[in-house]
């Protein structure tokens, strides 16, 4: 056990804790499974797990409670896979490592997985305490939200009995959620004929590290800087004014994270090499830093001779590739005209990987308006299929439109005021979170989303406000008390 074992309140900590120890990244859910599903038979829980990797829990009403709403516990299993430059963890076989930073609760080197760990924990401590007063309980832990939400995406109609749901996977204690953002995947591929390297030629190394990142929804108006489209200005520049040929290129990892890191080898005439190494040392580095420095403390450039690539991406190729890159749109496209502080519509060029005879871009799209998601995605598709790539979309998901009058919202403002003397920020969200999807297959629930506070999620940095979750447990428990009777 770790330190945070120990934390207040116990029942929450102590079971993230035990999370932290069970690898679980998207895609890798096979051990997280095995364990819930081993964790509730040990304690006599009713449990299973559905066709889609879903885990299902039920726990009956209190004594007392048995005339209450049932209410659904609803968040996802899996979590975000983000390590530092520095970093040798294994997210398929390692633990996470966990420290208290004064009043935070963060990971060593990677992502924490509060997100959404704390919903799962939350639920693990509610099942396991047969002292709490509470109506009929169903837990939905779910997987793969943070890629395709497949978990919800390929649940049945009909599977949820409860006609309330809970989702725990806010990362602000005092906002309730009551709308997000629908989303799609956008992915470009191309296939080409490498080339060998032209005679004479030296290679260099352009690395760009050390940028925030972060969730690709919740702080994409935060202006930090994307790896992807601040290179595609650096590899313009050698092309046109250094003769460079490119040869290979490495960007971001995950479709939900901006990207963090970005890494190419190009080729460039002998000559050549020390100015355009000098060049990006010194201006492009100057540039990114008076573009970024305010809020990219750590934004590092370098370029470096390197090894010679053993071939090359064709000239016509590159040049349309490199232009693509250059011409795609990335960030906010549109705030929500009468919420101006939301953001309506945005794009997250996340992956870029070209090399060994293809090419693959990969976007998420979000937007709480249909259309103007639409509109996104044909912007960013004309661009790559311009550069002759073929644009495929998958993984969509709706928008969350609010409920004007939630009768739990209703409730939940009334419990929260009552325990904190002040009022809850009711919301929407530019987040994609699976409250839609849910919806779509049991029209009719009563939802809202709200959780613990998280801050720097889908990056090395995420923490948890460690006195954040007592109040938020708190929180959970007393409307629990409080649902109404059927």
């Amino acid at each position: 056990m770790s330190a945070i074992s120990d934390l207040q309140p116990r029942a929450i900590w102590h079971n993230f804790d035990l999370l932290t120890q069970v690898p679980r990244p998207s895609g890798h859910l096979e051990k997280i499974q095995r364990f819930l599903l081993d964790w509730a038979a040990e304690r006599h829980i009713e449990a299973r797990m559905d066709e889609a990797g879903n885990i299902l829990m039920y726990k009956a009403a209190a004594p007392g409670y048995e005339d209450r709403k049932c209410v659904t516990l609803q968040g996802h299993m899996d979590m975000v896979p983000q390590k530092a430059a520095d970093s040798n963890h294994n997210f398929e076989t390692d633990p996470i490592v966990t420290r208290i930073d004064g009043e935070w609760v963060k990971a060593t080197g990677t992502t924490l997985g509060a997100d959404d760990g704390m919903a799962v924990a939350t639920i693990m401590a509610i099942f396991e305490d047969n002292t709490l007063p509470h109506g009929p309980l169903e837990a939905f832990i779910t997987t793969d939200e943070e890629t395709t939400m497949y978990g919800v995406n390929h649940m049945e109609d009909g599977l949820l009995k409860g006609e309330i749901l809970l989702n725990l996977d806010n990362e602000t204690h005092g906002e309730m959620v009551t709308g997000s953002a629908g989303g799609i995947n956008l992915t470009a591929n191309l296939e080409y004929k490498p080339v060998a390297v032209e005679e004479g030629d030296a290679a260099v190394k352009v690395t760009l590290t050390g940028l925030r990142g972060g969730h690709s929804g919740l702080e994409i108006n935060e202006g930090r800087a994307n790896a992807n489209k601040c290179m595609a200005r650096i590899v313009e520049d050698a092309i046109v004014n250094f003769a460079a040929r490119l040869a290979n290129w490495c960007g971001g990892n995950m479709r939900n994270a901006i990207p963090r890191h970005c890494e190419v080898v190009l080729t460039l005439p002998a000559e050549n090499v020390q100015e355009f190494c000098d060049t990006v040392n010194g201006e492009w580095a100057d540039t990114l830093r008076d573009e970024y420095g305010y809020i990219e403390h750590a934004l590092s450039l370098s370029a470096e001779p390197t090894a010679l690539p053993a071939e090359l991406v064709p000239e016509e190729v590159q040049d349309a590739l490199v232009g693509a890159l250059m011409a795609c749109h990335n960030g906010v496209l549109r705030f929500i005209p009468h919420l101006p502080s939301i953001v309506e519509t945005s794009a997250n060029l996340a992956i870029v990987e070209i090399g060994e005879g293809k090419a693959f871009f990969k976007d998420l799209v979000r937007s709480s308006s249909d259309s103007q998601r639409q509109c996104c995605c044909d912007t960013i598709e004309a661009a790559f299929v311009l550069a002759g790539m073929k644009v495929e979309f998958d993984g969509a998901y709706p928008a969350w439109q609010p409920s004007p009058a939630s009768p739990i919202v209703e409730l939940m403002r009334e419990v929260y005021r009552e325990l904190f003397n002040e009022e809850a920020h009711v919301q929407v969200c530019h987040a994609g979170l699976e409250c839609s999807v849910i919806l779509s297959h049991c029209p009719g629930m009563d939802v809202v989303s709200f959780g613990p506070t998280l801050r720097s999620p889908h990056t090395p940095d995420e923490r948890v406000l460690i006195d954040s979750v007592g109040k938020y447990y708190n929180f959970v428990l007393e409307t629990l008390k409080r649902i109404p009777k059927k």
